[in-house]
């Protein structure tokens, strides 16, 4: 009779083949990108399958010329990233202000119409962004936003605004209403109880929802090309790293540039996961 012991070790071997395997696709090409961009572009040329560069064949200078303006023989990358970095930030702030607000009214006030509100709200998201796209445009263009990344703020906070509402709202509902109820005959009014037990309690939801917020407005390149193609001082990161798959662009610059455009993104999810953590012991303090 087979042990129990003898019988998992085939089924863990299989699982740890299984997770190398599938590192190996997802994170290979990414790593494997990463070392090419260090490479010089001569070198990636004679011999691009050489994946560990020498030390003494480090090279930033894919880096520096994605990044550097074009008068200085640059592809401008590094004013692009500050245009995202702006717009997206900004969406976030204005999203998570209203969203909040918004999805405790609709998941913990009572009111006629509430589950008609909450349908509206989710069937605006499921409008493709195509549709609406001209009627934005023409509101937009009559306002004189079209060419600014003022419009651009706009298109993306009414865009976000619908899916993180939605999404707070079923945060909004899981949390227990026997707090709230404590606080409020605490002698707590309705806006420092949200500011100061609702939102704490919340906080990793509100994380979540400003990371998903933000990377819609991070690698949103339809609304950003449709606004600001005539002016190129205003482009975002997308429509500049969309530049560079020029044939006349080197890859290494190609790479180097995707990696510089996707850091701050996974920057930002390491950081918040502090900011996640730390919520969720503070709602158990509470």
């Amino acid at each position: 009779m087979s042990s129990p012991m003898r019988s998992s070790r085939p089924v863990a071997a299989l699982r740890w083949a299984f997770i190398i395997v599938a590192l190996m696709c997802s994170v290979g090409p990414v790593l494997y990108g990463v070392l090419l961009s260090l490479r010089p572009y001569s070198a990636v040329l004679l011999d691009p399958l050489d994946v560990v560069p020498g030390l003494s064949e480090i090279d930033l200078s894919s880096y520096t010329t994605a990044m550097k303006d074009p008068s200085a023989g640059g592809f401008g990358l590094g004013r692009f990233v500050i245009n995202s970095l702006l717009v997206a930030v900004a969406a976030v702030v204005l999203s998570i202000i209203g969203c909040v607000f918004g999805a405790y009214a609709v998941a913990r006030l009572r009111y006629r119409g509430r589950r008609f509100t909450s349908a509206i709200i989710l069937a605006v998201y499921l409008f493709p962004g195509i549709v609406i796209a001209v009627p934005e445009f023409v509101i937009l263009s009559r306002m004189g936003l079209t060419g600014s990344l003022y419009g651009l703020l706009i298109i993306y906070v009414a865009a976000t605004i619908p899916v993180a509402l939605y999404m707070m709202r079923n945060y909004f509902l899981a949390l227990p209403e026997s707090v709230e109820e404590a606080a409020l005959l605490d002698g707590c009014s309705l806006p420092t109880m949200l500011r100061k037990v609702v939102l704490p309690i919340a906080l990793p939801g509100v994380m979540a929802t400003a990371i998903y917020v933000f990377m819609i407005a991070w690698n949103e390149y339809f609304y950003a090309l449709l606004f600001l193609v005539q002016d190129r001082s205003l482009w975002t990161a997308p429509l500049g790293l969309a530049q560079l798959t020029d044939q006349q662009v080197p890859v290494t610059v190609l790479l180097a540039g995707s990696i510089a455009v996707t850091a701050p993104v996974i920057a930002i999810f390491f950081l918040a996961q502090r900011y996640i953590v730390a919520g969720l012991t503070s709602g158990a303090d509470r």
